[in-house]
């Protein structure tokens, strides 16, 4: 080989031990906020809607997901993945998804009580994704988001958020020692007893990404729960797209700043920045500064806060930035606000 020649991340994780060079993702998804109207069907380009707000309403259409998250200052908000053309559509047990030539987007929800609770609904979930997509062309979990009610209730070891990651891991039970995906995991309140879950999957393998400045979430020591939480800070998932996981105020497994809402959101905006960091480090092709490609999940605790967050991310943030503010629980009690990020096309 060319000792000129640069090997990505990406396309190490292409290549994996032993295995043919896989060509890269001919196209991959554009993710946008947008405002839909009650009464409009979704273009046929749309791989995925998720629209947040107490007034989202559910629709027959599969690629629809509402999640009872107030979104602040904009009432109801969706989260739209668009495909490069038409997309196919169906249902696989508990399983809707929608995929075009690359990628798969797909929804479960589970009823908690159907299931003996968070952990065991959680494993249901994550195994029947695996068994999914073990059996589908679209192989790699690259990317997912978790919402479920009541997120911090419980003490010690049966905290919800704790089960959660109990079941999840067990589900995951063949990605263990593999690439896992990233991932959020959020706490909704409005009393439902629904788990939530949706993703994305792809025929290509990303490539997952860790923050220098944090211990790995899957390698958390036994303080944190019966099983570590078990996703990566960032998936690669092509040579123009990265998408960052839930990120907060922690460094390396401690929260900082308790109490203090001005410096969690620096704390977690350089985390942010040092993940984006590592990915061009590794992946030139990933634009190197956030702007109008950058689109933001802020999570926020106490939503009577939106209007400073504003203020602080004005401050932070290059113009062009977007981002959604979403009133919500965290993983951690002494979290006052999380971040999730898509960055690219």
């Amino acid at each position: 080989m060319d000792r000129g020649h640069r090997i990505t991340a990406v396309e190490r994780a292409r290549r994996g031990p032993g295995s043919r060079d896989r060509p890269a993702p001919a196209s991959v998804p554009s993710v946008d906020y947008a405002v839909l109207a009650a009464d409009s069907p979704l273009p046929p380009d749309v791989l995925l809607a998720v629209v947040f707000g107490d007034s989202a309403a559910r629709r027959a259409d599969p690629r629809y997901l509402p999640v009872r998250l107030p979104a602040l200052g904009s009432g109801c908000a969706a989260e739209l993945w668009r495909a490069a053309g038409r997309v196919a559509t169906g249902c696989e047990g508990p399983i809707r998804f929608a995929a075009d030539a690359e990628h798969l987007a797909g929804i479960i929800e589970l009823d908690e009580r159907r299931h003996g609770g968070i952990a065991a609904a959680a494993e249901r979930a994550y195994s029947a994704i695996s068994r999914f997509h073990r059996a589908s062309g679209y192989r790699h979990l690259l990317r997912a988001w978790n919402y479920f009610d009541g997120i911090n209730q419980g003490r010690a070891d049966e905290e919800r958020y704790k089960q959660f990651c109990v079941g999840r891991a067990a589900g995951l039970g063949a990605h263990r020692g593999r690439r896992y995906p990233a991932a959020t995991a959020i706490g909704r309140r409005d009393g439902a007893p629904t788990l939530q879950i949706y993703w994305l999957a792809g025929r290509t393998p990303g490539a997952p990404l860790e923050n220098p400045r944090q211990l790995s979430a899957f390698r958390y020591p036994r303080r944190y729960g019966p099983a570590a939480p078990s996703f990566s800070r960032a998936m690669l998932v092509s040579e123009r797209l990265l998408m960052i996981s839930g990120t907060a105020s922690i460094v390396g497994h401690a929260s900082r700043h308790p109490g203090s809402l001005a410096e969690q959101i620096d704390e977690t905006l350089v985390n942010l920045e040092s993940v984006l960091e590592r990915a061009t480090s590794v992946q030139p092709g990933i634009p190197a500064r956030w702007g109008e490609r950058s689109l933001l999940k802020v999570y926020l605790r106490d939503g009577t806060s939106a209007a400073r967050v504003q203020a602080q991310l004005a401050e932070r943030l290059p113009r062009g930035v977007r981002y959604l503010i979403l009133e919500a629980d965290l993983c951690r009690s002494e979290l006052l606000v999380e971040i999730d990020c898509v960055h690219g096309p």
